[in-house]
């Protein structure tokens, strides 16, 4: 990205009467409750790129379930590709199936992404590796409907070893926790997949959160603060 990209003001998003409705009737984020795990409704979210530099990929598809009541609701799920035509493709992005005719056959941006909003409502977001996710959301929020996202997002890439220290791994994958429990996933590696898996895996955490302790989501998010924080000092 160039200088001059960086010092022109960008422009705004341009969005039919109908989409400019289904903005302003977005509800707000709310913060992370003092309720227990089990009562808050989480949505588990992941994305698929056209790569992973975090200034000029694209979010190419988003797939996401609910959890409610302790439990994944198959009931409440969300699966979208973006209409990216000129998207640059990666040999990953093909391996997740998202060909040129997938995308080509995608919905318009704006739409899928106020589609997406709307699901999530006002429930805070958990993905694997959550600051990618999380960057390429906003960025994408941000450019396609002017919207700020202000949601809660939760790592469970970060909750994973914070809550099973006996497992000495160093930034292990989603692969290698879906082994460690021994989860049957059928199927990985598109969006839709990969968040029923991540789903599945933060259930496990939460349990072993209970059995710890942690039993409401803002207490959750301080303990992996100072967690995160004692890492940051024992690493220096």
């Amino acid at each position: 990205m160039s200088l001059l990209s960086w010092l022109l003001p960008r422009k705004k998003p341009v969005l039919s009467p109908e989409q400019q409705q289904h903005l302003l009737q977005l509800p707000p984020a709310s913060g992370l409750s003092d309720t227990t795990l089990r009562k808050q409704r989480w949505v588990v979210v992941d994305l698929e790129t056209s790569g992973l530099n975090l200034n000029r990929d694209q979010v190419l598809s988003i797939g996401a379930v609910v959890i409610e009541d302790g439990a994944i609701d198959l009931g409440q799920a969300f699966e979208r590709t973006f209409l990216r035509p000129d998207a640059p493709l990666n040999p990953s992005v093909l391996l997740h199936g998202l060909g040129p005719a997938a995308i080509a056959a995608g919905s318009d941006p704006a739409d899928a992404l106020l589609d997406f909003m709307a699901f999530v409502g006002d429930s805070p977001l958990l993905a694997f590796h959550a600051p990618f996710d999380q960057h390429m959301l906003t960025r994408a929020l941000k450019e396609s409907l002017g919207y700020r996202l202000q949601h809660p997002f939760l790592d469970v890439a970060a909750l994973a070893p914070m809550l099973c220290p006996q497992v000495n791994w160093r930034d292990a994958g989603l692969d290698q926790w879906i082994n460690h429990f021994s989860l049957q996933i059928e199927d990985r590696h598109n969006a839709s997949a990969d968040a029923l898996a991540t789903a599945e895996l933060a259930l496990i955490l939460f349990s072993r959160a209970r059995a710890q302790g942690i039993d409401s989501p803002q207490t959750l998010q301080q303990r992996l603060n100072q967690w995160q924080r004692r890492k940051q000092v024992h690493s220096f």
